[in-house]
């Protein structure tokens, strides 16, 4: 497959995932991971899928909104495998006390492994090499 076609695709994947993120829709947000999918932290703390899945709802519910972007850093495609290194912004806002809320802004750099199945891109794994909260 042409590269250009496969970052296409991700490209839209991306996009479809930020929207569903910044939505707090966990329905859309999971539907492009693989059930093997596995999530590492900064912390070096892997987690399976359902794991994830209950952190990232916690964060849903724990947050008044969120708003994210990225940009590609650089991609590879070896062995069905399409790899690539995202920098990302978060921002999200939490309730604290009764009127006032506090914002969080998270920068990241993600290495995403990609493959598709049965014609699907899906998310393998996401590893956060880099991470800074302020």
């Amino acid at each position: 497959m042409e590269t250009d076609i496969i970052i296409s695709e991700i490209d839209a994947l991306h996009k479809t995932q930020d929207v569903a993120l910044q939505a707090k829709d966990a329905d859309h947000y999971f539907l492009i991971f693989d059930p093997s999918f596995q999530f590492t932290g900064s912390n070096s703390v892997t987690l399976n899928l359902r794991d994830y899945k209950a952190d990232i709802q916690s964060l849903f519910r724990n947050s008044k909104s969120i708003e994210t972007s990225h940009y590609r850093i650089k991609s590879t495609f070896e062995n069905e495998v399409f790899t690539e290194k995202i920098a990302r912004k978060s921002i999200i806002i939490k309730p604290n006390l009764l009127v006032f809320s506090k914002k969080q802004t998270i920068q990241t750099e993600e290495v995403y492994q990609w493959k598709n199945v049965g014609g699907e891109w899906r998310v393998l794994a996401v590893e956060v090499v880099l991470e800074e909260k302020y």
